[in-house]
């Protein structure tokens, strides 16, 4: 209870500098690997609370990594803190709130790990929703930014408190094929192509689909289609994402992927180009016993964590990637007391309103207290670890 009574103080105290930097971030969208203004707003909170902070990690110039170890021994926690806005509609993901609900919960966390032992960090990972260098969490991963961290948090606004989500691994990929000009009219014989391979790639996704695995999606778009209608296509390229309930299957279709592309090259005589861009994302582990402490935590103000809908679908996010190593959690956690969908104008209006900040002090108060019990009870946290390795071994079996 006197920790409990700590963390409640600590966030009562510097909730409104909380509050007020998630207006003025709202007030301020940036896009990946464009939020100075985000990041500079959360590094300089972090320091006022005693963290070292080290910017521009993980090759991301709008990254940032906030640290403070305790003199005992302990588990080394990470509260995953997000700030990036989506291109033109601004925090309609609540992005405003997510950053600073993790920065305040890991300064209170640091205001009584002296006395419990252990290390806090944040990592400020730019870029989920994609875009210039985008999907960070990926490149903290790679950096080895989490070898050893023993496990993550964050909680994701929504319009209710739910669950952590699965979440479906994705590939994009660029797809490209050379063929050779003619004239569509006068010597068609003499040209190559290479917007009709293209075409064939569709052809060939949608003669897929029938036989895909359960939940997996393969979508894309032409970006070059040629110069002229009169002219046949030289050049022609296309974006796809492939998507999959675990990244041992997604590897599996994009493998898959591939042969379709060199079908079409075969087909037609262009030469085909496949690569993968940006950085990939995971599919979210689901640790039902971590989720279990959250919920038990938001329970003591009132607040029942509850299952999502099947039928609202999953999306996808580099948090999957950190769940491939660590166990972690993303609970959402209401912002709007009526429904709201993410990357809406109703999301980004909730994500400014008054449920909306004072959600900051909820989701800062439960994590905080969340990772409390994963300090003190060592047998809790090793439970924790094992069942994450028990879905991370049941997922390769697949």
């Amino acid at each position: 209870m006197a920790l409990r009574d700590a963390i409640d103080t600590f966030v009562e105290t510097f909730l409104g500098d909380y509050q007020q930097a998630a207006l003025q971030i709202h007030a301020t969208p940036e896009t990946s690997n464009h939020e100075f203004f985000a990041r500079d707003t959360l590094v300089a909170l972090l320091k006022q609370q005693g963290f070292t902070v080290r910017q521009e990690v993980a090759g991301h110039r709008t990254a940032f990594d906030a640290r403070y170890a305790s003199a005992k021994p302990g588990p080394v926690i990470v509260f995953l803190a997000e700030y990036d806005a989506l291109p033109d509609i601004g925090h309609a993901c609540g992005h405003n709130l997510f950053g600073t609900t993790s920065s305040l919960a890991a300064s209170a966390l640091r205001h009584v790990i002296d006395a419990i032992g252990g290390e806090v960090r944040v990592y400020g990972t730019p870029g989920e929703e994609g875009g210039e260098q985008g999907w960070a969490k990926d490149s903290f991963v790679k950096a080895g930014f989490f070898d050893d961290v023993d496990a993550a948090l964050c909680a994701h606004p929504g319009y209710r408190h739910t669950r952590t989500s699965p979440s479906l691994a994705v590939d994009m990929v660029n797809v490209q094929f050379v063929g050779k000009a003619a004239h569509a009219a006068a010597r068609p014989e003499a040209g190559i192509n290479a917007l009709d391979a293209v075409i064939q790639v569709f052809n060939g996704v949608n003669a897929w689909r029938q036989q895909l695995p359960p939940g997996a999606r393969v979508h894309g778009i032409i970006t070059d289609g040629g110069a002229a209608p009169n002219i046949i296509p030289e050049h022609a390229s296309a974006k796809f994402f492939l998507r999959a309930e675990t990244r041992p299957v997604l590897n599996a279709m994009t493998e898959r992927f591939r042969d379709i592309v060199q079908g079409a090259a075969l087909a037609t005589g262009a030469s085909a180009f496949f690569d993968k861009y940006d950085n990939k994302l995971d599919n979210t582990l689901i640790i039902r016993e971590f989720d279990d402490v959250y919920a038990r935590n938001l329970a003591l103000y009132g607040q029942t964590l509850e299952e999502k809908p099947v039928n609202e679908g999953y999306g996808s996010s580099d948090v999957g990637n950190v769940s491939q190593l660590v166990p972690t959690i993303q609970p959402m956690i209401s912002i709007s007391d009526t429904p709201i969908v993410l990357h809406s104008l109703d999301s980004r209006e909730a994500a400014k309103s008054r449920k909306g900040l004072d959600s900051i002090g909820l989701g800062a108060r439960v994590l905080a207290l969340t990772a409390i019990e994963l300090i003190q009870t060592p047998s809790l946290l090793t439970s924790i670890t094992a069942a994450h390795r028990h879905v991370l071994d049941g997922q390769q079996a697949k």
